[in-house]
């Protein structure tokens, strides 16, 4: 009875997880995209902005798979991720610090996915000249699965230039983080580095299970 007890508690849990996580991605990303034009960037300190940018591709900006692709990726993915989770909470072999890293990854993977599906529907197209606003739903700037990820996270923690006698790059700008990112693109990459620290008896379980 306690183990029934504990197994349904885990998958509530990761519920939850999943569901505050989205809310505070979508409140975040909603902020900005209403309240700043693209590429403005608010200094906070000299190592933290926030700067509005909007990508079609991976996390942190990667852009080298097409955008339908790339959605409807997400959704097979997102899809796997909570078919996994779910198989994992009810074999009730797995720690739960392994089942909280696991349901930050499928929500930072859905919070973006979900600018991808309703963004360009419900959404103006942001510009450096002017604010996005709400329109009516289907008549944003784009199509379903086309719409772009809002990113605002910028750490510039150091920033110098190469030195002059280093190949191709001598003489140029050297900025150490330079990606942009959001609150979803950070819990997929604390999940995922969580996971591979502190969790790896639990990934090995995962790889015997499967073979």
């Amino acid at each position: 009875m306690k183990q029934d007890i504990k197994h349904v508690g885990m998958g509530w849990i990761a519920v939850i997880i999943v569901a505050a996580i989205l809310i505070v991605d979508q409140i975040i990303k909603i902020e900005v995209k209403t309240n700043m034009t693209l590429g403005e960037a608010l200094h906070v300190t000299d190592w933290f902005f926030i700067e509005f940018i909007e990508n079609n591709g991976m996390a942190y900006g990667m852009t080298f798979i097409n955008k339908l692709v790339l959605s409807l990726f997400r959704l097979v993915a997102i899809g796997a991720i909570g078919w996994y989770i779910w198989r994992v909470v009810k074999s009730r072999l797995f720690s739960k610090g392994y089942i909280v890293c696991l349901a930050m990854v499928l929500a930072g993977a859905a919070g973006n996915l979900i600018d991808c599906l309703f963004y360009g529907l419900i959404f103006e197209a942001s510009t450096p000249f002017s604010v996005a606003g709400f329109v009516p739903f289907g008549e944003g700037y784009s199509s379903f699965l086309h719409g772009k990820v809002v990113d605002m996270f910028y750490f510039p923690i150091i920033q110098t230039t190469w030195p002059d006698w280093v190949p191709m790059w001598g003489g140029d700008d050297f900025v150490f983080f330079s990606p942009v990112f959001n609150f979803a693109d950070s819990c997929i990459s604390v999940g995922v580095v969580l996971l591979l620290l502190f969790f790896r008896k639990d990934l090995e379980r995962m790889s015997e299970a499967w073979k």
